[in-house]
């Protein structure tokens, strides 16, 4: 296990050069409902039994068609959601200052992001979205409602902080982590006028853009290429970096012109390299639920996970990668030591449903089975 040993030394060695760092998070915002869906009650509250995968799931719905049917979700719990502020959670739990732009409240901020504003900057732009995450023992589906999220413009932004304050934000923040193109129909052009309008005002340094796309299968060829070329800009001011999962990375890669190949560390490893080289990135990564991936310009790397059958929940799991990743990056460490930290930051994460202190995390390292 020399790939934990290693990072567990470069992350305690390089811990302290976090104080003072800065994380500017954006632009979604979610309230989460997580359930079980229901097979069969025995009895009131828990007595149940689950429907255990999607494809048993998949199965009760087909045999309703021309018909009808009843399905139960039992909630397990409202938590905060979204692909940002499950990554800026994560962050602030490591031990990053934050800095949050989002959908969390139109009026005033919900109580599911009540703890996290309290302790990082926060702009709320309008209403959150919601979602209902149904939990499957082989992955979750999310049922979302999210028609505030048409708001969300750079316009909007200004409305808010006013653009002296926002363009201090940005010049301020060592990470830059834009998530959710998806979902947030006006992401594009909001990148779009970031690389033309604002950031070639802002002054030069060092700093990591970071993006997730989640899960663009509902948008088309043409919008998913128009944005990785647009997020390829900001490679004027930083290092960029895309993360996707498994899914997202086939669908990118396809995307591409390429053929698809196989999902051990040979193909993880190509997959990453493939789109990194085409899109010109600083860095691709690719995180299946039992493994990760990545491509710089000089080199892949690829790491096992600490994968369970049996998480206490899977929902936020690539967020948590995600600021694991980023943590690494901020810290220097090499791409096999951001990996690891990713890994381990979402392999405690699904077995405890807490985000990990910077404690936690070296813990983690160092004992996980």
């Amino acid at each position: 296990m020399d790939y934990r040993s290693n990072t567990l030394s470069a992350l305690q060695k390089a811990a302290p050069t976090l104080d003072g760092k800065l994380a500017l998070v954006g632009l979604d915002g979610f309230v989460d409902t997580i359930v079980t869906p229901v097979a069969l009650r025995t009895g009131q509250g828990e007595e149940f039994e689950a429907i255990p995968t999607i494809s048993d799931f998949g199965q009760r719905i087909l045999g309703a068609a021309g018909k009808s049917t009843n399905l139960e979700f039992y909630p397990r719990m409202d938590k905060l959601g979204g692909n940002g502020p499950i990554m800026a959670k994560a962050l602030l739990e490591h031990g990053l200052a934050l800095r949050y732009i989002g959908a969390l409240g139109r009026v005033a901020i919900h109580p599911v992001f009540q703890e996290m504003a309290s302790r990082a900057e926060c702009t709320t732009l309008c209403d959150p979205a919601s979602t209902i995450a149904v939990e499957f023992d082989d992955g979750k589906l999310m049922l979302g409602q999210m028609r505030s999220f048409d708001e969300i413009t750079l316009d909007r932004i200004i409305e808010k902080m006013g653009a002296p304050a926002f363009e201090r934000a940005l010049s301020a923040a060592d990470l830059v982590a834009l998530v959710n193109w998806t979902m947030i129909p006006n992401m594009t052009t909001i990148f779009r006028e970031l690389t033309e309008k604002v950031f070639p005002r802002l002054p030069q340094r060092d700093r990591v853009f970071f993006f997730d796309l989640a899960d663009p299968e509902k948008r088309s060829r043409a919008d998913l290429l128009e944005a990785l070329e647009v997020i390829g800009a900001f490679g004027q001011f930083g290092r960029v970096t895309l993360g996707l999962n498994l899914k997202e990375a086939q669908q990118v890669h396809l995307a591409l012109g390429f053929h698809p190949l196989a999902e051990d560390e040979a193909g993880l490893r190509q997959i990453a390299a493939d789109i990194r080289a085409k899109l010109d990135y600083a860095t691709v990564v690719v995180h299946p639920k039992e493994s990760a991936a990545c491509a710089t310009a000089e080199t892949t790397a690829w790491v096992p996970g600490p994968y369970t059958a049996k998480p206490k929940i899977t929902t936020g799991a690539g967020d948590h990668f995600n600021a694991g990743f980023a943590l690494g990056q901020l810290l220097g460490l090499s791409p096999e030591g951001c990996l690891t930290t990713g890994v381990s930051t979402s392999g405690h994460y699904v077995r405890t449903a807490k985000s990990p202190s910077l404690e936690d995390l070296q813990s983690f390292l160092a004992n996980w089975q």
